[in-house]
C-alpha cells in the first residue's frame, strides 16, 4: 500500500481526490493538509511515501513546502499539482526536490499512476510541459551573471554579492550593468523578474538558499 499525504486548500477538491485515490486499492491517503506550512508536521506524524501538493496554498506555496519537506522527511517523494502550465514553475519544482509535476486537469487515473511511479523512484513530468521546457528560450546570461542576479533577487547588497562570489564590488556592478542591458530591464529588480519569467534563474526562495547569506 502506498501511503499518501494530500495537501490542497480547497476542501471539496481535497475530499474528492481522497475518495478517488482510496478507491484504487493500492493507494491510501493517510494525511491531509489545507496549508503549505502544515505539510511537514503532517508528514512527520503520518510517514507518507508520497506527498501530493497543490502548488498554490496559503502559508507557503507547494514549491516551498516541497523544499521544507525534502529536508525534514527525505524519504517522502513529492508530486506537485498545478493548474498553471508554466515551464518556470516546473524548473522551480524540480530544483526544490519534487519527483513529479502534473497538471490538475489530468485524469484521476493519470494521477494514481504518477503516484505509483514516483513511489517506485521514477520521475513524472506532464508531457506538454516537458516538451515546452526543452524548447525554452536559451539564457542570454553567463553562469556568473546568473549567479549575481540570483543573489540580487535575494536582496543581497553589492558588497554581499562580492563577498559571496569572491569578486570586487566594481566587478559586481559591471555584471549588473551587463545583465540590465541584456535583459532590457529598467533596473536590477526588473532584471530579476524577467530572468525568472524566462527560466534563466530560479525564483528567489530565501528559506532554500545557502546558510550565511543575508536573507
Amino acid at each position: 500500500m502506498i501511503r499518501v499525504l494530500l495537501a490542497e486548500d480547497h476542501g471539496v477538491v481535497r475530499g474528492a481526490l481522497t475518495v478517488l485515490l482510496n478507491l484504487t486499492g493500492d493507494i491510501e491517503v493517510v494525511a491531509e493538509a489545507d496549508r503549505g506550512d502544515r505539510v511537514v508536521a503532517h508528514a512527520l506524524a503520518a510517514s507518507p511515501d508520497v506527498a501530493v501538493l497543490d502548488i498554490e496554498m496559503p502559508g507557503v506555496d507547494g514549491i516551498e513546502a516541497t523544499c521544507r519537506l525534502r529536508r525534514a522527511v527525505p524519504t517522502c517523494r513529492v508530486l506537485i499539482l498545478t493548474a498553471l502550465a508554466q515551464t518556470t514553475l516546473l524548473k522551480r519544482a524540480m530544483e526544490a526536490g519534487a519527483s513529479g509535476f502534473l497538471l490538475k486537469d489530468s485524469p484521476t487515473e493519470r494521477l494514481a499512476e504518477s503516484i505509483r511511479r514516483i513511489a517506485q523512484g521514477e520521475r513524472v513530468i506532464d508531457a506538454s510541459l516537458a516538451v515546452a521546457a526543452m524548447n525554452a528560450t536559451a539564457s542570454l546570461l553567463t553562469d556568473r551573471e546568473a549567479a549575481v542576479l540570483s543573489l540580487v533577487g535575494l536582496g543581497a547588497t553589492t558588497g554581499e554579492i562580492a563577498a559571496e562570489l569572491h569578486l570586487s564590488a566594481a566587478t559586481v556592478r559591471n555584471y549588473v550593468s551587463s545583465i540590465i542591458t541584456k535583459t532590457g530591464a529598467r533596473n536590477r529588480t526588473d532584471a530579476v523578474r524577467i530572468a525568472v519569467d524566462y527560466g534563466w534563474i530560479e525564483r528567489p526562495r530565501p528559506n532554500c538558499v545557502t546558510p550565511g547569506l543575508r536573507r
